[in-house]
């Protein structure tokens, strides 16, 4: 018996830590062979500002990922306060999630009309890592506009009050 063995870590109790992990929310889209995707994502980092560059981890099971990997390019649109309905309906498997929704086509790719700010990307490198794959991009085009991001803490949307206004 290997006393320095380590023993593997329940997922359960894995997914209750990182949900303690406050992080905003994003819809990723992409468009490949006319047909779009989007797939609300969480783990979405910027990773260096010369060259400007950014990491998403997908979920290799959705369409998302795998119109990624053959167009190459990905929006990350960076969702406001009152978007929650907009971020379950495209982390939910199914149905045309883009009904209803604003889009632009622009030159480097499709993104929401209505996104609190966007980053247009250009897939560089990609990494498997367990159920996920990493994709390392290079920003092409990035646009913000003004209001405040939404907020996802242990399960739950919300809001973000910085700290000098919280009461």
């Amino acid at each position: 018996m290997d006393h320095n063995a380590v023993q593997p870590l329940d997922q359960s109790e894995f997914r209750h830590v990182v949900g303690h992990f406050a992080s905003g929310v994003t819809i990723v889209t992409t468009e490949h062979d006319g047909i779009r995707y989007g797939a609300t994502i969480s783990a979405v980092t910027s990773l260096s500002a010369d060259p400007p560059m950014v990491l998403v981890c997908v979920n290799q099971r959705l369409g998302t990922h795998a119109a990624i990997v053959n167009a190459r390019r990905f929006t990350i649109n960076i969702l406001g306060e009152e978007q929650a309905s907009l971020a379950q309906t495209f982390a939910t498997p199914g149905a045309n999630k883009f009904v209803g929704v604003g889009v632009v086509e622009g030159q480097h790719g499709l993104r929401l009309a209505e996104a609190l700010a966007f980053l247009t990307c250009r897939v560089v490198h990609e990494v498997e890592g367990g159920t996920h794959r990493i994709f390392v991009a290079e920003v092409v085009e990035a646009q913000a506009g003004p209001g405040s991001p939404l907020s996802y803490f242990r399960g739950a949307f919300g809001q973000f009050v910085p700290h000098e206004k919280a009461s």
